[in-house]
């Protein structure tokens, strides 16, 4: 194992402090396992593949109500941009 040194903000040293005496293990274990996670989730990159075959999943699955969305879909996005 390779040793290595973070900083934690208090927060979250007293929940990693709590899960650890929850789950049995030490604090080290469970960052570990979080770092675990967080590597086969891919790191936060996401290939282009991936982000199509998530968008044809969800394809149909939300209705908005308007009839209009294919031709003003521009329209409702720069509206909903400057919401923000």
């Amino acid at each position: 194992m390779v040793r290595t040194q973070i900083q934690l903000t208090e927060r979250q040293a007293r929940e990693l402090k709590r899960m650890a005496a929850r789950e049995g293990v030490s604090m080290a274990e469970v960052i570990r396992r979080a770092v675990d996670a967080k590597i086969r989730e891919g790191g936060g990159e996401v290939s282009r593949e991936e982000r199509v075959r998530r968008a044809l999943e969800v394809m149909g699955k939300f209705r908005s109500g308007l009839k209009d969305v294919a031709e003003r879909h521009d329209d409702y996005l720069a509206e909903e941009y400057g919401k923000r």
